[in-house]
C-alpha cells in the first residue's frame, strides 16, 4: 500500500514538473520571429520626434551621407532583453571612421549596452562595418531614481563619431534590426507602471467630443506598441513554480505520512 502511494506521489510530481517546464521552455526562445520586411521603414528620422517607428523582427533599411544622425524607434515589453544590430555599408573610398550605436528609453535616458560592439571603427577602404547593442532586461516597475529600463518606446541613434571634414557626406546604406529574449520569471518584479513609457507625438483637442469640460488639449500617443499589446506586469511564470512547490509540498507530506504512520495499534 505504501509503495502505491509513493508512486502515485512521484507520477503526480513529475507530470506537474513537465506541466511548468512548458511555459519556462517558452519564455527563453526569441519572442520576434523573422517577419516579413514588406512594411519596414525605408528611411530614418534625424531626430527624436521623426525617429522612423520599426518593430521587433523587421529589418528597416535607410540611405544617408556620413555625418548624419539617424533615428529609429521600437517598442520594448517587460521581461524581455532586447538586441540591436546595425549594419552600415560603406562607399570604400573613405578614410577610416568609427560608428557608434546609442539606444535611449521612453524617458530619453540612454541606456548602457549588457555587451556587444556598440562602437566600432571602420578600416580604411572597408566594406562595411557591423554594430550590436543588447541592453539590460526590461523591467515592468523600478524606483524613480533608477536607471532600469522600463517598458515603453525605445530608440536607436545610429552616427559617426570623430568624423574628418573630407568625408562628410559620402553616401552610405544602413540596416537596422531588433529582436528581443524572452527572460521570463527571473526578471519579475512586485508592481508595474500604470502606462508604458510612449511619448506623445502630436496633440489634439477634446473640444468636439461633447464633453463641455474637457477642451483642454490631449495627447496624442505614438501607435507603436507590442503584437500582443503591452502586459499589465502581474504575470510571470513564478506564478506556474509557485503552484507547483506548493504541490509538492503536500505531495511530500503525504507520502511522509504514508511512510511513519504504521500499522495502527498492536492486536491484543
Amino acid at each position: 500500500m505504501r509503495t502505491k502511494l509513493l508512486l502515485r506521489a512521484a507520477s503526480a510530481a513529475l507530470l506537474l514538473l513537465g506541466v511548468a517546464a512548458v511555459p519556462a521552455a517558452a519564455d527563453s526562445s526569441p519572442s520576434a520571429s523573422p517577419s516579413d520586411d514588406s512594411g519596414a521603414p525605408t528611411s530614418a528620422g534625424t531626430s527624436f520626434r521623426t525617429a522612423a517607428e520599426v518593430d521587433q523582427g523587421e529589418r528597416a533599411t535607410a540611405g544617408a551621407s556620413t555625418g548624419d544622425y539617424l533615428y529609429w524607434s521600437f517598442p520594448a515589453d517587460a521581461g524581455q532583453r532586447p538586441t540591436v544590430k546595425a549594419k552600415v555599408k560603406l562607399p570604400g573610398s573613405q578614410a577610416s571612421a568609427t560608428w557608434q550605436i546609442d539606444v535611449y528609453d521612453g524617458l530619453r535616458r540612454r541606456q548602457a549596452c549588457q555587451y556587444g560592439a556598440q562602437t566600432r571603427t571602420a578600416a580604411q577602404d572597408a566594406g562595411s562595418v557591423e554594430l550590436s547593442c543588447t541592453l539590460r532586461t526590461v523591467r515592468a516597475w523600478s524606483e524613480p531614481w533608477a536607471d532600469d529600463p522600463l517598458p515603453g518606446t525605445y530608440y536607436i541613434r545610429l552616427t559617426t563619431v570623430g568624423l574628418t571634414a573630407a568625408d562628410l557626406g559620402l553616401p552610405v546604406t544602413t540596416e537596422v534590426r531588433v529582436d528581443s529574449k524572452e527572460i521570463g520569471g527571473a526578471a519579475a518584479v512586485d508592481g508595474s507602471l500604470s502606462e508604458p513609457l510612449v511619448p506623445g507625438v502630436a496633440v489634439k483637442s477634446d473640444a468636439g467630443s461633447g464633453d463641455e469640460e474637457s477642451d483642454s488639449p490631449a495627447a496624442v500617443l505614438s501607435s507603436i506598441e507590442p503584437d500582443d499589446g503591452w502586459s499589465s506586469g502581474w504575470w510571470s511564470d513564478r506564478w506556474v513554480w509557485t503552484g507547483v512547490g506548493g504541490v509538492l509540498a503536500a505531495l511530500a507530506g503525504i507520502g511522509g505520512y504514508a511512510l511513519t504512520r504504521g500499522t495502527g495499534r498492536p492486536r491484543g
